[in-house]
């Protein structure tokens, strides 16, 4: 399977939602207790610029029918205070039917690599300890762990400790 990736352009947001709700209906890697809606992530979405913290749309190279298959998205760490901007929070979504197919790895890759033409230094990613596929991914990808956090999310009757991990690209 050969992936691709593109800076995202609001047409894709319906389905960048689509995919995000997947994962906000799981309760494994959102703190999200209700489905996003277009509207309530278009002031997310347009915080992102293709040379400052872009939000990147994954396709399927052999299957470009599929459209929008996942998303990266560089976010600001500790709210968009000055001395963090070397460092960029990600977040990684997969549609469930590219899951466990390496598209993972493959926008990691890319994040590492774009991520010094972006002016960032590190990268930084809180992921539920439960998660334990997005734990490996990010350590077979030279993250560390760099602090754990416990009972710190609610998911209405679910408590989840976060683990965070770095990693620097320099």
């Amino acid at each position: 399977m050969r992936f691709a990736h593109r800076d995202a352009v609001p047409a894709d947001l319906p389905r960048i939602v689509e995919i995000y709700n997947f994962a906000v209906a799981t309760r494994e890697s959102s703190c999200d207790l209700e489905p996003a809606t277009v509207d309530s992530r278009r002031a997310s979405f347009a915080q992102h610029s293709p040379d400052h913290r872009p939000l990147w749309v994954a396709e399927d190279a052999d299957a470009p029918d599929q459209g929008v298959i996942g998303y990266l998205g560089f976010f600001h760490f500790m709210n968009e205070r000055p001395g963090y901007f070397i460092t960029a929070d990600l977040a990684i979504y997969l549609h469930p039917g590219y899951q466990n197919k390496r598209l993972g790895s493959y926008l990691l890759v890319e994040a590492v690599r774009h991520a010094p033409s972006l002016g960032i230094e590190v990268l930084a990613v809180t992921i539920f300890v439960s998660n334990e596929p997005s734990i490996q991914l990010f350590s077979r990808h030279g993250f560390e762990r760099w602090g754990y956090m416990p009972r710190v999310a609610r998911l209405e009757t679910i408590e989840r400790d976060l683990v965070m991990m770095g990693r620097r690209v320099d």
